[in-house]
């Protein structure tokens, strides 16, 4: 794994001027092919970190280099753009739509992207039968289940086939077997795409999943050990 999908260097974040940072010094490289958990104490700024990395937020300093492209040097619709194809998004409280079907929320990020039927809705199904759910394809969201809920934002997050793969505390409410197969699956779909992935979590079990481990903290980012 050589080729480097996002890099972080040097990077700082504060909300305002007279407030010390919330975090300084912040690098790294995560590679294709490479999944990495990022924990930390409530208030660290972890949220943030990965707001900065969608180009949802703008850093105080440093740099954020998403395929080796400087997003400060972007404008907002130049990073709109290049976040809608190289980036799927695993929200904490997954921002599915109630009132579209499981297929159609799921193929949401390929209608953004242009791609037309019959190729968008083909995609779609793959992508649920690659998490479990094809069966639900025709079913609202508002009618699943919270672990069924999950699989859908993840297959939306994944189904355009993202470079980077950002999921924001995505079993936080989920019981400890239902845990464990939806980051399993959000492990496997990182690797069949050949992206790269980093989960935000307080979980340590769920930290164990990835390849490596960092915490972070005012001072930027430290290596807590390696689990494979």
């Amino acid at each position: 794994m050589t080729d480097s999908i996002v890099r972080l260097e040097n990077l700082s974040k504060r909300f305002s001027k007279d407030r010390p940072a919330i975090f300084a010094g912040v690098d790294l490289t995560v590679r294709a092919g490479e999944y990495v958990a990022v924990m930390g104490e409530s208030g660290v700024g972890k949220s943030t970190l990965l707001n900065l990395l969608a180009g949802l937020d703008r850093t105080d300093s440093g740099r954020v280099l998403l395929e080796g492209v400087d997003l400060a040097a972007l404008n907002d619709d130049a990073v709109t753009l290049l976040r809608r194809r190289a980036v799927g998004f695993v929200f904490q409280a997954f921002h599915v739509l109630p009132y579209l079907s499981v297929e159609q929320n799921v193929a949401l990020p390929l209608d953004l992207l242009g791609i037309a039927e019959p190729q968008r809705g083909e995609r779609a199904r793959d992508m649920l039968r690659a998490v479990g759910i094809e069966p639900l394809a025709r079913r609202h969201a508002r009618e699943l289940s919270g672990g069924e809920i999950q699989r859908v934002a993840i297959a939306r997050a994944l189904v355009h086939r993202p470079r980077l793969v950002l999921a924001d505390e995505p079993t936080g409410n989920l019981d400890t077997g239902s845990a464990v197969q939806i980051l399993a699956l959000l492990r496997a779909q990182v690797k069949a795409n050949a992206g790269a992935g980093i989960l935000i979590t307080h979980s340590r079990m769920a930290a164990d999943t990835a390849d490596r481990i960092l915490v972070l903290d005012a001072h930027g980012l430290r290596a807590l050990e390696a689990t494979r």
